[in-house]
């Protein structure tokens, strides 16, 4: 790289620097408790992030929930408190919104998709998409991901030897490929096969690689993109991305944007391309009636198979012509559908599979429920052998999937303890000060039951401490116990008793105890029981109903027919894999050194096919 080069990236560097935190929040000062300041200039934030769940764990824990972290932009408030939460994402929520760096990084990224908007344009996007994503679209959608579930299943059974015997498998790629077809089946109708072929075309591959693991390697690129689309023309960014995306950069950074740039374009033609031949598929002739109209969108209308984008599509047209959304946010929903559905989708199955795998008293206790349940509605009868070829469960339906509890309790305690994302963060737009259910501790070290934030300071919003509160959920509440969801009383925390995603008010309802997650008859505002892991009120998960309904779906499968144990076996050297869950961000299984890089993604377990003694728990 010549000097010159070297001279215009530092200008360029100083510029971007003094444009951002010329009126960064430093001057502020948080009367809060909290761990010292690790460098000067980044602070402790960053460990939240790259530190792993024992750091985010351990601070929670020994300064309540709420923390004083020092980052480059300043004082941080590192929140978990179940009332503070309330107000931020729900009570208060205008004074709380998502970063410029949240937004523009998922515009440029997606377009105007749902986690890209803000203010009146993401309330006319929710209002459309809440509808589309009702229980009776679920039930219209099952069928697909049951056909994908059942192949995924038949293609890990093909791998098995006959004589019962174990053979090790990554299932990772496995699980990934399984909710890139889910994604592209159920949401966009896109007839992808990557479970079975050998090469992805170039859409679905792009799909595949928008991962977490690259999103993550980009984060200290993040901060910039907001200041150059706010600074410059479209055609001037354009120009600045072609510039510092050149191959004359070698480092593996620059790799790594040159990657993102070219999975943006490939993704963005790709997804113009399947929405085009979508809308035209699916216009409503002019002489349907508005009653058929709605009909389809409910999910009513005969015909074929429907996907997400033909329900959206339909609600579109249906909607009024103030109400409806422009083909780019369309396009940019499609986008974020698949992002949002694919690898938090691929780490909640990936998880699951490996604690099963590690707890075989819950896995054969979750098999015996399957097989009960369709024993019972005699889609299996005694005797039926659980070959690659059986498929009782393509016939099961939504509410028998949804209402099985031990499946139930294993999906909900593996999203508490392990959310897909550990923490959101807001930008407080107005000063103002929160009420917190606990009292912690000021820097001088008086208890306080409230703090003043700051405008233009930052909150985190800690998910991963919240759903491990141990006030909340009690002494074990780090302990991964699937049974602790059937111990509530009727009727709570069961299926279909989740919040509605509207922002209804939830903390001023007492409710009867015990129940978990609710001390007191305070509990923590989120849509999914009493956890954090979608978030709530109008910037909560809006597809969380599709990531339950296919979590389940391909967990019940995969249990019926498999048996899963850790790996046991040496290699060549005499090291047995063991699988380490690192959290940078997102959580991401390696293998851990020696046996392992520590640094690729993997799950490798011991798989067989499953035999009687497999039900006995």
């Amino acid at each position: 790289m010549s000097l010159s080069q070297l001279c215009g990236i530092g200008i360029l560097s100083v510029l971007v620097l003094w444009k951002m935190f010329g009126g960064s929040s430093r001057k502020y000062n948080i009367d809060l408790d909290g761990p010292k300041e690790v460098h000067w200039l980044t602070g402790n934030v960053r460990k939240v992030f790259e530190g792993g769940l024992d750091y985010c764990m351990k601070i929670a824990e020994q300064y309540g929930g709420a923390v004083k972290l020092q980052s480059l932009y300043g004082e941080v408030v590192y929140l978990s408190d179940p009332l503070a939460l309330y107000h931020v994402i729900m009570k208060d929520q205008h004074f709380f919104e998502e970063p410029d760096v949240f937004i523009m990084n998922n515009k440029m990224m997606f377009g105007d998709g749902l986690i890209a908007t803000i203010g009146e344009q993401h309330r006319k996007q929710r209002k459309l998409l809440n509808p589309v994503f009702s229980t009776s679209n679920m039930r219209e959608l099952l069928p697909t991901l049951q056909s994908i579930a059942h192949k995924l299943t038949s293609i890990v059974a093909s791998k098995l030897p006959d004589d019962g015997s174990y053979k090790e498998i990554d299932m990772l790629p496995l699980l990934s490929r399984t909710a890139l077809d889910g994604v592209c089946q159920a949401i966009l109708g896109y007839p992808s096969n990557t479970l079975e072929s050998a090469e992805n075309d170039e859409y679905t591959e792009a799909l595949r690689k928008m991962s977490s693991p690259l999103i993550s390697k980009l984060i200290y690129f993040r901060p910039i993109v907001p200041v150059v689309m706010r600074n410059f023309s479209s055609y001037w960014t354009t120009k600045l991305v072609e510039l510092v995306t050149m191959p004359w950069i070698p480092t593996e950074r620059m790799k790594d944007v040159r990657e993102m740039r070219r999975i943006i374009e490939l993704m963005d033609n790709g997804s113009k391309k399947a929405f085009a031949e979508k809308k035209a598929a699916s216009e409503t002739p002019a002489t349907l009636s508005p009653t058929a109209m709605q009909s389809e969108v409910d999910g009513l209308y005969s015909g074929r198979r429907k996907d997400m984008m033909d329900i959206m599509l339909k609600a579109n047209s249906a909607s009024s012509s103030s109400e409806q959304l422009t083909d780019g946010e369309l396009l940019g929903q499609m986008n974020v559908m698949v992002f949002a559905g694919l690898d938090t989708t691929t780490s909640a199955l990936s998880r699951c599979v490996y604690l099963l795998a590690k707890n075989p008293l819950a896995q054969a206790r979750l098999r015996s429920e399957i097989r009960d349940a369709l024993k019972r509605l005699s889609l299996l009868q005694d005797g039926s052998s659980f070959s690659e070829h059986g498929s009782p469960l393509l016939h099961l339906s939504y509410d028998e999937l949804i209402n099985l509890p031990f499946l139930d309790g294993v999906v909900r305690e593996t999203l508490r303890l392990y959310p897909s994302l550990p923490h959101m963060v807001r930008n407080v737009l107005k000063a103002t000060t929160l009420p917190l259910q606990f009292p912690v501790r000021s820097s001088s070290g008086a208890e306080i039951s409230s703090i003043a934030v700051h405008e233009k300071s930052f909150v985190i919003i800690s998910i991963l401490a919240a759903n491990r509160n141990r006030t909340m959920w009690g002494d074990d509440a780090n302990e991964w116990k699937p049974e602790r969801w059937l111990s509530s009383p009727e009727g709570t925390n069961r299926p279909g008793t989740d919040v509605p995603s509207d922002g209804a008010e939830v903390l001023s309802t007492k409710l009867p105890a015990p129940i978990l997650g609710v001390k007191d008859g305070i509990r923590y505002p989120g849509v999914y029981s009493n956890m954090m892991t979608f978030l709530g009120g109008s910037r909560s998960c809006i597809g969380f109903k599709f990531a339950e309904m296919e979590i389940k779906q391909i967990i019940a499968a995969l249990v019926l027919h498999l048996h899963f144990v850790l790996p046991t076996d040496p290699d060549a050297n005499g090291y047995i894999k063991e699988i380490q869950w690192k959290m940078k961000a997102f959580h991401t299984p390696v293998v851990k050194p020696p046996a392992g890089d520590g640094e690729s993604p993997a799950v490798p377990l011991n798989v067989r096919l499953v035999q009687e003694e497999d039900f006995k728990w």
